[in-house]
């Protein structure tokens, strides 16, 4: 989809950094939603254990990965402020139902850390837990899914006028099933990066076997859907289809995703847990980096290009600035973070 003879520019520099974020909070922040799923469908006699695992892997960093989606917002904010007020209104819908989500997801994971220990009162706050990691991630998916196929054009006062709310806010996203396959697509592979992770985490092997047979079926699950995903697009969106597989980038993005797929299933299946982590959170980062290429350089598809929607060039350059000097501040940080809490044995491995 990319023009020929584009070149690379600081407008685009800063959306490859938003794209890069959008990756570190899919591979973190994703996983801690994942983990959400996994709570709901815990099941048998190590239902409770499978739950503190869970409860352990994302309790010390949960907050902390939201750090990511905040930078990709304050990016978009401020370097792309017609693309974001456009969006904004365009989708506060499902937006604001996300945001919902995200709050009641992080209000009752700690609600039922510290509330009573009763089983009611744990069972109500981890439904809301479960519920709301399940519906964040497929709104998170939907939201995307209609932008990248060209639902959320940018129109003149006139056209506006001639819209109901429904078909200004509702119809571009609610009615067409690409979104929505989009946003199964994203609480699937959510899943099964936390599914991976997990079967590192653990350190009673029955627990382990657990999440490795559900990290197993939900990356069949993920397959599936991806392909169906795709078929969708072609009836729906012949352009992105065409942009999704056609020319030498976008096959060679097929192949490395399929090549760190088929890796994750060998690994599950001879008990290689640390590749198969590695190959999970390639697998999802070359999904979306795909996804960007395909889009590249659209900002708002069909015909909002990046470098049209961007900032002045001054404001590009502070903000960039302001970027280098903060990872200096942020990643030792959390590289601090993760050894602090992601070695040794677990709380609940010592009770």
């Amino acid at each position: 989809m990319a023009p020929a003879g584009l070149t690379w520019t600081l407008p685009h520099a800063v959306a490859g950094t938003m794209v890069l974020s959008l990756n570190a909070y899919v591979l973190l922040g994703g996983a801690d939603f994942g983990g959400g799923v996994w709570d709901l469908f815990a099941r048998g006699r190590q239902r409770d254990a499978q739950r503190a695992l869970i409860a352990e892997a994302i309790g010390p960093i949960w907050e902390a990965n939201h750090v990511w989606l905040i930078l990709v917002v304050v990016l978009l904010f401020t370097c792309f402020p017609k693309a974001f007020a456009h969006l904004a209104t365009e989708l506060h819908v499902p937006i604001t139902i996300m945001l919902v989500g995200i709050v009641l997801r992080g209000s009752a994971f700690t609600f039922r850390t510290y509330d009573s220990k009763q089983d009611v009162v744990q069972k109500r706050w981890g439904r809301i837990f479960s519920i709301a990691s399940l519906l964040t991630p497929i709104v998170l998916g939907v939201c995307l899914g209609a932008v990248a196929s060209g639902g959320i054009p940018i129109r003149n006062a006139d056209a506006l006028r001639t819209l109901t709310f429904r078909e200004r806010f509702i119809d571009p996203w609610a009615w067409s099933a690409f979104p929505w396959a989009v946003g199964l697509l994203t609480l699937i592979l959510f899943a099964f990066l936390a599914a991976s992770y997990l079967t590192v985490e653990a350190r009673d092997e029955t627990l382990r076997e657990v999440f490795r047979r559900r990290a197993q079926q939900s990356q069949l699950a993920l397959l599936i859907l991806a392909a169906a995903t795709l078929a969708l697009a072609r009836v729906e969106n012949p352009l992105l289809f065409t942009g999704l597989t056609t020319g030498s980038t976008a096959l060679a993005m097929h192949a490395i995703t399929a090549l760190a797929a088929i890796t994750s299933l060998w690994a599950l299946s001879n008990r290689h847990f640390q590749v198969a982590r590695l190959s999970a959170a390639a697998q999802a980062s070359f999904i979306l980096w795909g996804w960007a290429w395909t889009q590249f350089p659209w900002l708002l598809p069909p015909d909002r290009t990046i470098s049209s929607l961007a900032a002045p060039r001054i404001t590009l350059q502070l903000t960039l600035g302001a970027l280098a000097v903060g990872t200096f501040i942020l990643l030792p940080s959390f590289v601090y973070l993760f050894r602090v809490f992601k070695s040794g044995e677990t709380a609940f491995e010592q009770e």
